[in-house]
């Protein structure tokens, strides 16, 4: 194996200062240093990044610690690890063996204690790295995570990193079963969707400066503004307000440089075919020149025929799209609260541009419903999972998260180029609400992340 770079750097909370130990080396040899992400008194979140310092790929890595007496590593990701006793090696898992010439992957792990890595070496080649002073700063108010949020494995093909992602990517197109921008490039668009607007706690998808951290801090590119319908309180009831609420998230979203999907957050939209029809004609007069705008005409339809409810539901939906904008994605509903993607692939839409809805929660929907996606695929349907949580379908009442599945679904998505939005930008106990209280509403959510937050912050980076 190739002579590999060990780099981390030591931040706790952003605050931490000083305990960060580089070994120095020549430049044809190892370097090495010690992270911790997180510190909650008892324990702390640590990473390890590996770096292929030569100018050719390799093919594996393999890094190895003890720990102090006293600590002990609860959990691990993104590597395979072997303990022996204090002693612990971590190799590599199939997605990220092979790096090119500088490039990097990262593990991470939880530690019960305070102890920090040492006799550090990186493919046993015998370079050393010591983890530094343990934590010392105050634990944060939320509490340690119970399960690690994972990273994603490297996309095959590096993101573009300059600018605003409206400004790299711009008109975003459907092409074959993919989203692409306007070079023809595939684009996997990730963010964060909006309560039911008529229900959130409290306006955070409708502030800019929090979009923009989002942004900033979270790699977010696109978000959903799923704008109710039914029920009281919600556009039926109270249009002005919920439309209101829709374009300060669209107009935030041309500020901030993101892609908004405008949802018609309905379970039966065909009983209010007039008002969707008006509403999203009306809007795509008014928005539908700007790139940034993705249509969502019907969020979940539940268990009616596709051919015969659905299908005639959203081609009247897009005539109407579509005499004012000819060329933003629409976003399509499908059957049984948008699972069965398959009935939509047997009778698909005519049209351009044209997209369908899966919706998944991990802990209740598995390989069988993406076999559903791959049937679609197969027969050509392009894909938009606008919603999804690591919970089950009620949106984790019962507070439980069901990652090694999520991560089935990321990787699932991943692999077919498939964008996504996680359920939901809100406060509340509910697994998939992605704040705590006390969350501020213009962004700095570090240490307000809930439920499967860490989980969804990770695989958007």
């Amino acid at each position: 194996m190739r002579t590999l770079r060990l780099v981390t750097s030591l931040a706790v909370a952003g605050l931490l200062a000083g305990a960060v130990a580089t070994i120095a080396t020549p430049a044809s040899a190892a370097t090495a240093a010690f992270s911790v992400t997180n510190s909650w008194g008892s324990g702390y979140q640590g990473q390890v990044t590996v770096t292929n310092d030569t100018s050719a790929p390799i093919s594996g890595w393999r890094v190895e610690f003890d720990l102090p007496a006293g600590s002990r590593i609860s959990q691990s990701w993104n590597a395979q690890q072997v303990t022996a006793g204090s002693h612990y090696t971590f190799s590599n898992v199939s997605w990220n063996g092979t790096l090119g010439a500088g490039a990097s992957t990262s593990f991470g792990f939880l530690v019960d204690g305070t102890g920090t890595p040492v006799n550090c070496t990186i493919n046993g080649n015998g370079v050393s790295c010591s983890g530094g002073t343990p934590p010392t700063t105050p634990p944060p108010t939320t509490p340690p995570p119970t399960t690690p949020p994972p990273t994603t494995p490297p996309p095959t093909t590096p993101p573009p990193t300059a600018g605003t992602p409206v400004e790299r990517y711009g008109q975003l197109r459907v092409c074959g079963t993919t989203m692409c921008d306007r070079s023809g490039a595939r684009v996997q668009l990730r963010g964060v969707s909006s309560m039911w607007l008529n229900w959130e706690t409290a306006p955070y998808a409708e502030n800019l400066s929090a979009l923009r951290w989002m942004r900033d801090n979270w790699n977010l590119q696109v978000i959903r503004a799923a704008m109710g319908v039914e029920p009281a309180g919600a556009y039926l009831s109270d249009p002005n307000r919920a439309r209101a609420q829709v374009e300060t998230i669209i107009n935030n979203a041309v500020s901030a440089g993101v892609y908004v999907i405008v949802d018609w957050h309905a379970h039966e939209a065909q009983n209010n075919q007039s008002q969707a029809v008006a509403f999203f004609g009306d809007l795509a007069r008014r928005y539908g020149h700007l790139p940034n705008v993705i249509w969502e005409t019907w969020n979940e339809p539940l268990q009616f025929s596709w051919t015969g409810v659905i299908k005639p539901y959203h081609q009247a939906v897009v005539s109407a799209i579509r005499a004012a904008d000819p060329d933003n994605i629409v976003v399509l509903g499908t059957p049984t609260w948008s699972q069965d993607v398959d009935a939509a692939a047997a009778s698909p839409l005519s049209g351009t541009n044209l997209m369908y809805t899966l919706h998944f929660y991990s802990c209740t929907h598995g390989a069988s419903l993406r076999a559903k996606g791959d049937a679609a695929i197969r027969a050509g349907l392009a894909l938009f999972v606008t919603e999804w949580g690591a919970s089950n379908a009620d949106g984790g009442l019962d507070g439980r998260a069901c990652l090694p599945e999520a991560q089935s679904w990321i990787d699932w998505m991943r692999a077919n180029g498939i964008s996504w939005t996680a359920w939901k930008l809100d406060v509340g106990t509910d697994t998939t609400n992605l704040l705590s209280p006390g969350a501020p509403l213009t962004g700095g959510w570090n240490n307000y992340l809930h439920g499967h937050a860490p989980f969804v912050v990770a695989n958007m980076r």
